[in-house]
């Protein structure tokens, strides 16, 4: 193997490599050596560790619709009727913070969680501001229009960890709940690094992981000899090449193959092991039964968990459905989620994370409901070492936009990256051999971490 030494010491900047240096990776160019960009770039990360990881796994909360944050966790009591709503403000455990009457399980336990009140961005539609998100990118696509995949060329978070972190058990590294996450695809990562997609719900009393099971009358002998068959043809063929159709397909049969035989991963699916206190806790919606699910799926394991929570595009009559069919659920899932995650000692290593992809508009329009607004929206962060019990940032008398510590999409990706101890200026090359971010910039929130 070709190799040129850089020196011991990081380099950061091209300008940082020594003369001698840059003459014989010149040299070697005229050697004919190929792949020039990538030695540099090799070079200028020879030596930069990603930060040591608080966190082992993710479990995101994904509010499909846009939460109105002014009616949950950033009450406005002091403004007009228009703006405020119908809900009454609650003190909550935390002095001096304030949510609404309808998020009081969480008002409970508001010392274990840190809501950031001034996350902003520009994109006010929903698949589009889904995939800016889970991407880190805008979408090349308008809004309404929904591509399959939707994130044809970006990984999406849970892709990223299960790409940088790789499995930590039987399970796949990467979970979906309970269906696919828009954008929450793989990019071109490849299908290696999709998501397992549950696609059942879980509050459902016959729910089941679909093809999890045995097919009856197959026993160990002969699912060890299928796969002894199966091994031989692949070393027959030859090796696949990486990244190829046939090694991805690889992947999957290995997989399927952990899945099915291990007694771990088929526990970890077995929501009806629970006791039925622990389930009521959570609240026996999807919500709630997805939000105990995940705790089971990362206590065996498995890195990032996304759940997918529809219904919160509230354009219309939006206050009867909030108080009964929406916050309430959310609400309770979040704090029974967080009170056992620290109950059983994982609060420590699990990131939780609940938000939307925008919040509504400040004033409830003609129809009695909020629209789309960007602007200004909430997430709630819990566990893996951040600063619980605070409020960052805040927003305009009217929660229209942030006053103070505006948080970017790139911000919320960098952070949670970081607390995983990935390092998101890593770059892997595209199919074009394009040098790409695992995020397109941001900084820590501040005061996030403890």
């Amino acid at each position: 193997m070709f190799s040129i030494g850089i020196g011991t010491r990081a380099r950061t900047r091209c300008d940082g490599i020594a003369r001698r240096h840059l003459l014989r990776l010149g040299a070697a160019g005229m050697a004919g050596v190929p792949g020039l960009p990538r030695i540099l770039r090799a070079a200028a990360d020879e030596g930069r560790a990603g930060p040591a990881p608080r966190a082992r796994n993710v479990i995101f909360i994904f509010l499909e619709g846009g939460p109105p944050h002014q009616d949950m966790w950033d009450p406005k009591p002091e403004a007009p009727a228009e703006v405020r709503g119908p809900f009454a403000p609650i003190r909550t455990s935390v002095p001096g913070t304030i949510f609404t009457e309808h998020c009081a399980r969480s008002a409970r336990i508001a010392h274990k969680f840190t809501v950031v009140r001034s996350h902003t961005h520009a994109d006010n539609g929903h698949a589009t501001g889904y995939h800016y998100v889970m991407t880190g990118r805008r979408a090349p696509f308008a809004d309404g229009e929904y591509p399959v995949p939707t994130n044809e060329h970006f990984p999406s978070l849970g892709s990223i960890v299960s790409r940088e972190l790789g499995a930590a058990g039987p399970l796949p590294p990467y979970v979906n709940l309970p269906h696919p996450m828009s954008a929450g695809g793989p990019g071109f990562y490849g299908p290696e690094h999709a998501p397992f997609v549950i696609e059942s719900d879980p509050s459902q009393p016959d729910f089941e992981v679909k093809d999890l099971g045995r097919l009856p009358g197959l026993s160990e002998a002969r699912l060890a000899r299928r796969r002894e068959i199966l091994e031989r043809l692949e070393a027959d063929r030859g090796a696949a090449p990486p990244g190829g159709r046939s090694a991805a397909l690889a992947t999957y049969y290995r997989r399927a193959y952990d899945l099915i035989t291990s007694p771990e991963a088929r526990r970890a699916f077995r929501l009806q092991d629970e006791p039925e206190a622990t389930r009521e806790a959570y609240g026996l919606t999807q919500i709630g039964q997805c939000a105990l699910l995940g705790r089971r799926l990362v206590e065996a394991g498995c890195r990032f968990v996304g759940i997918d929570a529809p219904g919160w595009d509230v354009h219309f009559n939006c206050f009867p459905s909030l108080e009964t069919d929406l916050i309430p659920p959310a609400d309770r899932a979040f704090a029974a989620l967080v009170d056992d995650l620290d109950a059983r000692g994982l609060l420590a290593e699990t990131l939780v994370v609940m938000m939307g992809e925008m919040g509504r508009t400040p004033r409830v329009n003609a129809q009695a409901g909020r629209d789309h607004w960007s602007m200004a929206q909430c997430i709630l962060f819990a566990g893996a070492g951040i600063r619980a019990g605070q409020v960052i940032g805040a927003t305009d008398a009217h929660a229209a936009a942030p006053t103070r510590d505006p948080v970017s999409i790139a911000d919320f990706r960098h952070t949670l990256l970081w607390l995983l101890g990935i390092d998101s200026r890593a770059e892997h090359d595209d199919p074009l051999g394009r040098p790409t971010p695992l995020s397109d910039g941001g900084v820590l929130i501040p005061g996030l971490l403890a």
